[in-house]
């Protein structure tokens, strides 16, 4: 196939001749600039906003594996073999064998060699389910967690180039607190270890802010972003922050390198192994969100918004194949939000710390349940939009919202009247009431009700099989008998609060094969053009496997790129070449 080459507007004489660039400062970019520069290579890894991160520096960080060498250490080892039945059983028939073959074959070497040789440190989570039931499911060992990062080991200057995570999971105005931290800040009185712990998080964090803008104990997606960024420093690759790709570069119908756009004005790169796209997939681009995305879900993302789908656009420009993704052109988190008095948007993903938990329901307009409320963020909003149910409503009484809080109202429901004020919450005395300020159907909600408190009395939900999963059971409480994610809804008030689906993450993406080189509309490789992270088309299809089942592709095919590049992994085609 004949490619289009691109004009340029910058004159011979200002070329700079490099082995790879890489566009993109994610978790998956970071990964290939990193894995290049240990194997020799020239990069130069250019970053669109003054900042590192994207997405993955919001996240939880949690980053999925099968079969590394974490596993075995923590206790709980894990197979490949495993891993496969259980993705065979997951994605079944839905393609993309040969780009999961490639990732469960190198999987283990990939974290090795980040955790022997770099910064990137993970350790293996004992007990943290995979998402779905079914042969090969496993309980721990897959999801890998970012050990805490100290960002005082970069100087100032770079640790504010760390893109810091939504202020709405940040307490004390800029305090990273982990998920197994909450109760003790919450209650420090509670116990001596309490106390003692809760005065070294806080006592640390106060002495960070005589010096930083927010504290420098790095957890989750931020530990992770810090560990790359820290890595790339200590192996000296440049990087172009404010800098985008305006276009790329075709020579013979390869791609030799691009044209970036920055502070000092243009510049030409050649890049004599090819060009890595990493741009954090279609998140903000509104022509691909008005073409795939269901109604009612292509206003909010929670992706930074200069995620605007460059990628996509700069490959496809040149012929590239772009893939939807599967079953969903996006991985979805449902989110409850409402507007500051400063008119900035405050929103919550609702991951596991509500949902899940006995006594709470999710119900349609129809005023009636219409998904497993404790399944995976995914799960629950496929269900809402298969339903229509945008918004959705989560309800619960008074005893639920003081055990566990719901969204932004934490346990203890401290800032529950500030909340309803804030029109976040909505409180009636009655479901009756509720279900008109709700808007929904007032006989529906209270048979709805009724169904469910029977159903919880026996702790068999019939309807929706809530509970009946590991990964329900696993996040539900486990003092709640027989069914730690039921229990009737007793006495008022009672409590509303409207979700709606965001993507976190895209699913479509770029066409690309187990190189991550990016294929063009006949299915053959575009010379010189890689894709990783969100980029690259979801290798799982439109499922969600489990929980980092993101991060897990980004980092091992943005090793595969570097390695690829590098020459250190040939196309032998250990994959049928029949496979999809």
């Amino acid at each position: 196939m004949e490619r289009k080459t691109m004009p340029s507007d910058v004159v011979q004489s200002s070329v700079e001749e490099i082995d790879l660039l890489v566009c993109g400062a994610g978790a998956g970019g970071m990964a290939a600039a990193l894995v290049a520069a240990l194997e020799g290579l020239t990069v130069v890894l250019c970053e669109k906003t003054d900042q590192v991160g994207g997405t993955t520096a919001t996240s939880g960080g949690t980053t999925w594996v099968p079969g590394t060498h974490l596993s075995e250490l923590a206790g709980v080892p894990d197979k490949v073999e495993d891993a496969r039945t259980f993705l065979e059983s997951v994605v079944a028939n839905r393609g993309g064998l040969r780009l999961r073959e490639a990732f469960l074959a190198s999987g283990r070497e990939a974290i090795e060699e980040l955790d022997h040789r770099t910064d990137v440190k993970f350790a293996a989570a004992t007990a943290h389910p995979d998402y779905l039931d079914g042969p090969g499911a496993a309980y721990g060992g897959r999801a890998l967690a970012p050990l805490m990062f100290d960002g005082r080991l970069l100087n100032r200057e770079d640790f504010a180039r760390i893109r810091a995570p939504r202020s709405e999971f940040m307490g004390l105005g800029g305090m990273m607190v982990g998920r197994n931290e909450l109760d003790t800040l919450l209650w420090p009185l509670r116990s001596l270890g309490n106390l003692r712990n809760a005065a070294t998080i806080v006592g640390r964090y106060f002495l960070d802010r005589l010096r930083y803008r927010r504290g420098t104990r790095l957890l989750m997606g931020n530990a992770l972003v810090g560990r790359l960024f820290y890595s790339l420093r200590k192996a000296e690759v440049p990087i172009l922050f404010e800098t985008r790709v305006k276009e790329l570069i075709i020579e013979n119908n390869r791609v030799i390198g691009a044209l970036l756009d920055g502070p000092s004005g243009p510049r030409r790169v050649i890049a004599r192994k090819g060009v890595v796209l990493a741009t954090g997939g279609i998140c903000w681009n509104r022509k691909i969100r008005d073409q795939l995305f269901p109604e009612g879900t292509r206003d909010y993302a929670l992706g930074p918004i200069s995620n605007t789908g460059d990628g996509a656009d700069l490959a496809v420009a040149i012929g590239a194949r772009f893939d939807d993704g599967g079953d969903s052109p996006a991985l979805w988190m449902p989110c409850s939000s409402y507007r500051r008095a400063n008119g900035s948007l405050a929103v919550w993903p609702h991951i596991i710390l509500d949902r899940a938990k006995p006594g709470l329901i999710a119900v349609s307009a129809a005023g009636k349940r219409f998904v497993n409320e404790s399944d995976s963020y995914h799960d629950f909003a496929m269900g809402q939009i298969r339903e229509g149910a945008m918004p959705a409503h989560l309800i619960c009484d008074s005893a639920f919202m003081r055990r566990y809080g719901m969204g932004m109202v934490l346990p203890g429901a401290r800032n529950l009247s500030q909340m309803v004020r804030a029109g976040y919450v909505i409180e009636a005395n009655t479901l009756v009431e509720l279900a008109a300020r709700i808007g929904c159907d007032t006989e529906e909600l209270g048979a709805t009700v009724e169904a469910y408190n029977r159903a919880a009395t026996t702790g068999v939900d019939e309807a929706f099989g809530r509970g009946a999963s590991v990964v329900n059971r696993f996040n539900g409480d486990p003092a709640m008998k027989p069914n730690p994610c039921l229990r009737p809804i007793g006495d008022g008030p009672y409590y509303a609060m409207a979700v709606r689906p965001a993507d976190l993450a895209s699913s479509a993406g770029l066409a690309g094969d187990e190189f991550g080189r990016i294929l063009d509309e006949a299915g053959n490789p575009i010379p010189g053009l890689f894709a990783c992270g969100n980029d690259l088309a979801s290798i799982f299809r439109g499922t969600y496997p489990g929980p980092g089942t993101t991060l897990g592709p980004a980092l091992v095919f943005g090793w595969r790129v570097a390695k690829y590049a590098a020459g250190k992994l040939e196309d032998t085609h250990e994959v049928p070449l029949g496979a999809a």
